[in-house]
């Protein structure tokens, strides 16, 4: 039995281990790979086509191909392969970017690989908005 013990009564996988800033940068790294490979690069680019820039086709179309692509990655390194384990993975990943800034610098990479880029309405459109308080 490996050094990871696991209950026997848990059905559910245990949770993933908090990973060091260093360790997480690992991990950012081999996801960023994976975004990078022939054909994780060429789903995306057909997603990205179908989703002509639109958000909200944008999560329909491209954002589970990015989840896919992590997924793969993070559950060797603990994380459930299921959009919760992505989740936990961005938040542990957001944690560190005020500490770290070649993580912080990761993470943008990573953001803008299947993000549309964000354009501000001009100021003062009078397209509603939220009040500041």
């Amino acid at each position: 039995m490996s050094s990871l013990q696991r209950p026997m009564a848990a059905s559910a996988p245990a949770p993933a281990a908090p990973l060091s800033a260093e360790q997480a940068k690992v991990v950012l790294a081999e996801v960023l790979k994976a975004f990078g490979a022939p054909e994780n690069a060429q789903r995306l680019d057909e997603a990205r086509d179908n989703a002509c820039n639109d958000m909200g086709k944008m999560l329909q179309f491209l954002l589970p191909v990015a989840t896919q692509i992590q997924q793969d990655v993070i559950k060797a390194y603990g994380f459930s392969s299921d959009g919760e384990g992505v989740l936990k993975f961005a938040r542990l990943i957001k944690s560190y970017e005020s500490q770290d800034p070649e993580i912080a610098s990761m993470s943008g990479k990573l953001k803008a690989m299947f993000l549309p880029p964000m354009t501000l309405p001009p100021h003062g459109s009078g397209t509603g908005g939220v009040a500041a308080s």
